[in-house]
């Protein structure tokens, strides 16, 4: 089984999507083809999806937020499927 989860408050359920962008400004080489970016923006999942963009500052720390909420998703499934066998075993508390 894992060990801890680490700081829960520092939680991001989501994932982090790099993508290119038309800005719409008529004559801007993006009309060409030359898109803008890469921008990085999280996918949350949860209770309030969506998509918000992350400033290039903050990438680093959101990162680190996701790959914990990665981690914390892990940890959950693991006590899951122990409780399920234990279920199974009619030994549930």
């Amino acid at each position: 089984m894992a060990v801890g989860v680490g700081d829960t408050e520092q939680v991001l359920l989501g994932s982090l999507v790099e993508q290119m962008r038309r800005c719409g400004k008529l004559g801007c080489r993006c009309a060409a083809g030359h898109l803008h970016g890469p921008y990085t923006f999280l996918t949350l999942r949860g209770d309030k999806p969506g998509i918000r963009y992350v400033p290039a500052a903050l990438l680093a720390s959101t990162r680190s937020y996701v790959q914990r909420g990665a981690h914390v998703e892990d940890v959950l499934a693991e006590i899951s499927a122990i409780n399920v066998e234990l279920l199974a075993r009619r030994a549930l508390a």
